[in-house]
């Protein structure tokens, strides 16, 4: 059994606020980068390199990388032989979300209550999910989403006879009613199956995955790849405004479902897609 103290997980926390708020994770640099090539406007190259110089300026001068700082994601992959100590474990994550917009001076965007809107001032409380792993080792995974791509999210209860054309017919409606409003280029991130509240949860997920990563199945990855094409046949392209680079991924997760449904959840993020990973 392994101890892991709670000021070590807070620590980390404050840490990666303030890193995947200020700089944009590898595997989307590589893929915003790829985008200029492959983007055949000239309004949209314009527009990306304009992103991009964005992005350089945010790194240079620790500015956020996005205005919208969003609200804290954390995936927690808490292994089986790991005893947390010091205080409770949910305190301590929050303490660190805390700290970190706090003293990063990231925007304060999470309200109290959902109808009376006041604010809580330091971006409190995250919205956190945890799962037990085998091992010894607690994986952090923090994606703060701002609600400009967030308020873009579907989930749509098909019938299974829908099949995979109606899970196509679902994405493709999702990204053409978001159309310019989740900052595109976007990424997708996308969950069959489960029940209602899981294939969202997938969705979300979906959106952490490395960039330079598909699917370990064979026909969920075909998908990945014939859903990037069709996307970026729409023609919203960067920023709204035409171009080929509407998207720079669908990344797809699957989960077991019931023989009456085929649920299908869709997460749009923008171009930042911020997502950073430790392990402690």
């Amino acid at each position: 059994m392994r101890t892991i103290q709670t000021a070590e997980i807070t620590q980390n926390i404050k840490e990666m606020c303030i890193e995947v708020n200020h700089f944009l994770s590898k595997d989307m640099d590589d893929a915003m980068k790829k985008a200029v090539e492959k983007e055949e406007s000239q309004l949209g190259k314009q527009i990306l390199c304009q992103l991009q110089e964005n992005l350089q300026i945010a790194g240079d001068d620790m500015i956020p990388i996005c205005q919208d700082t969003g609200m804290a994601v954390i995936f927690m992959e808490i292994g089986q032989e790991v005893h947390v100590e010091g205080g409770n474990l949910e305190n301590a994550i929050n303490e660190g979300v805390r700290q970190g917009y706090v003293e990063g001076y990231l925007r304060k965007s999470v309200v109290s209550d959902p109808l009376i809107r006041e604010n809580t001032k330091d971006n409190t409380p995250a919205i956190i999910h945890y799962s037990i792993v085998e091992g010894s080792e607690i994986k952090i995974t923090i994606a703060p989403k701002g609600f400009g791509s967030e308020n873009m999210s579907r989930v749509f209860m098909l019938k299974p006879a829908d099949g995979i054309e109606g899970v196509k017919n679902a994405v493709l409606t999702a990204v053409k009613d978001a159309g310019p409003n989740a900052c595109p280029p976007m990424v997708v991130g996308v969950g069959i199956g489960g029940t209602f509240e899981k294939c969202a949860l997938m969705a979300k997920h979906a959106l952490t995955r490395d960039m330079n990563k598909r699917s370990s199945i064979p026909y969920v990855r075909e998908l990945e790849a014939e859903l990037l094409e069709k996307i970026n046949k729409l023609g919203i392209g960067p920023g709204g405004l035409g171009g080929r680079m509407t998207a720079l991924a669908v990344n797809i997760e699957t989960y077991p479902t019931h023989i009456a449904g085929l649920p299908v959840g869709i997460n749009i993020c923008c171009h930042v897609n911020r997502h950073i990973v430790r392990v402690l």
